[in-house]
């Protein structure tokens, strides 16, 4: 029941990220509730902590990139709505399939634009500075809907579960 849940979030979460650049608040927040609900009902205290647990990690992985702007509190809210319905451990590797495709597919996106070579130079410069202010985020910044990326790597772990569990 909880994968049929999650993929029907992971779903209209996918559809709204692609066409309107936004993850609704009216998907994430009532399937972050309905995870605390669930497992108080099917787990008690240990329920509630396996779900509590899983919202706070997923919150947290993608808390700071949110801070630097490279996320938005959709995608935040998504993978702690995740985090909520199958615990730290399938957030956790969601998160790390998530990040492997959302560098795939920014670099795909980069070698569209002839934009690659580019970007490598201005990370070495952020890198060598060890700063960001000297920048102008928007010039830095190649957006693509990062929801799609959770959406794929929430899916691959969903078909890996045996291989990590």
């Amino acid at each position: 029941m909880i994968e049929v849940i999650l993929s029907v979030i992971l779903i209209i979460s996918l559809i709204t990220d692609i066409k309107a650049r936004k993850i609704l608040n009216i998907v994430t927040i009532p399937a972050i509730g309905f995870a605390f609900i669930y497992y108080v009902i099917t787990g008690g205290l240990h329920g509630l902590l396996f779900s509590t647990g899983g919202f706070l990690l997923g919150l947290g992985l993608l808390f700071l990139p949110f801070l630097l702007g490279g996320v938005g509190a959709g995608d935040v809210k998504l993978l702690a709505a995740i985090g909520a319905l199958q615990g730290m451990q399938f957030v956790f590797y969601a998160f790390i399939y998530t990040a492997l495709i959302g560098g795939m597919i920014a670099v795909v996106l980069l070698l569209k634009r002839k934009d690659l070579l580019h970007s490598f130079k201005r990370i070495l410069y952020v890198t060598q500075l060890k700063t960001l202010d000297s920048l102008n985020k928007d010039e830095l910044h190649h957006a693509f809907p990062y929801g799609v990326a959770i959406v794929i790597g929430t899916f691959i772990t969903l078909g890996a579960g045996s291989l990590w569990v």
